[in-house]
């Protein structure tokens, strides 16, 4: 698999959110789809399918496969044994958020979310009528951490929820063990369930590793749903399909309290593929993060190098960089300035909550030649700024 030689004219004609959405003289740096070829398990498997008319219901096996599957990886990947049976298989990652918003709390129940954080965390909680607390991450030279003093602080008589996100989006963090277990105690001390969003877990680079929160403690499990999905991994979101998993069946009964049926259907390719991802996808995986790895440090030797400003910390998992604007003082904002300027298409920081502002997010799973003619497009653009903006940005206050 040459990951060099991706074809932009087949890029183009993909018709899913990350290539059609904006014209064809814009890049897409955006939505958190990779642009490499899915692995030959699945492409088979797809192939077979369709090729027999296979598209129909699924089985009830197909169910139980996936979760014995991924209890089987789990264990395998991260020293966390589960029973099967503790594993609910839904159709993605933000289904389980609001399931988990409306089942684990009452309406008008704090939920804590750590900013910035992918939004659906920021849209969930208040389209499910609970309270937003916004605890802010604290950002520093090296990494992103969770500022526990203030999460203390915010958190009040009518917290019931810590909506968690690990390995984190935008910011790329795996948190330690040491960081986990802080928080644990504060879930334990303040009788707080913990959703936690581990999407990203297989996408760890050496020198960082993925900890399932639930693995810090037998109590700290009871209290926790995990969610997670092949999808981001394997590049295959629109199969749509992910799992919940229970320390406890205390826990799951109180999710499952919301209707199956209310939570829809569930797709045989879908299912069929999130069993090979897990089971046979490995190989594939490792070549695929080789290769963004590569990507990684071509993102910050190129802002180190050419974007003079530019705050970057390179992630310890994603395949994402958080890039950081502000001291620029782009207008209206870096998002919608570099679509203007430099046809590149990224995430609007500002969407990713408290401490977003003057920030984009940049998906740098692609091929190189793309994501060179990426950073050489946005550097071009900079380049090209008016004088009397350099004057502004020199008296532009720091953040």
């Amino acid at each position: 698999m040459n990951l060099d030689d991706i074809d932009v004219a087949s890029l183009r004609r993909r018709r899913g959110e990350k290539w059609s959405t904006y014209p064809a003289d814009v890049t897409p740096a955006w939505v958190a789809d990779m642009d490499f070829p899915v692995c030959d398990p699945i492409r088979r498997m797809l192939d077979e399918r369709v090729a027999l008319s296979d598209i129909g219901y699924p089985t009830n096996e197909a169910l139980s496969d996936v979760a014995e599957i991924f209890a089987q990886r789990a264990h395998r990947r991260f020293d966390w044994r589960i029973a099967p049976e503790r594993i609910e298989v839904l159709s993605d990652v933000v289904q389980g958020l609001y399931v988990a918003l409306l089942t684990l709390s009452d309406e008008g129940a704090g939920a804590i979310v750590q900013s910035p954080v992918y939004p659906p965390f920021l849209h969930a909680v208040p389209e499910c009528r609970r309270r937003l607390i916004v605890n802010r991450l604290r950002p520093s030279d090296s990494r992103y951490a969770i500022d526990f003093d203030e999460l203390r602080a915010r958190i009040d008589g009518g917290t019931r929820l810590l909506m968690f996100c690990n390995p984190q989006n935008p910011t790329g963090r795996a948190f330690t063990r040491d960081e986990l277990q802080t928080l644990a105690d504060i879930v334990l001390r303040n009788d707080l369930v913990v959703c936690s969003d581990e999407i990203h877990a297989d996408l760890v680079y050496p020198g960082s590793r993925h900890i399932p929160f639930a693995t810090i403690s037998p109590e700290i499990a009871a209290r926790t749903v995990t969610l997670t999905s092949a999808t981001k991994a394997f590049n295959i979101a629109g199969l749509r399909c992910a799992v919940a998993v229970f320390g406890s069946a205390e826990l799951q009964d109180r999710f499952n309290a919301y209707p199956a049926h209310a939570r829809g259907g569930l797709g045989s390719l879908g299912l069929a593929a999130t069993s090979l991802a897990w089971s046979e996808g490995q190989p594939w995986l490792d070549e695929v993060m080789a290769y963004i790895e590569g990507n990684r440090r071509i993102v910050a030797d190129f802002v180190a190098t050419h974007l003079p400003g530019v705050r970057h910390v390179s992630p310890e998992a994603t395949y994402l960089a958080w890039l950081d604007f502000w001291d620029l003082g782009l207008e209206p904002d870096p998002c919608r300035f570099f679509l203007d300027e430099a046809k590149v298409a990224l995430s609007d920081g500002s969407a990713f909550g408290p401490g977003g502002e003057g920030f984009v997010r940049l998906n740098f799973a692609t091929s190189r030649p793309i994501l060179a003619s990426v950073l050489e497009r946005m550097r071009d653009a900079l380049s090209r700024r008016p004088k009397r903006e350099l004057e502004r940005r020199a008296s532009r206050p720091h953040r």
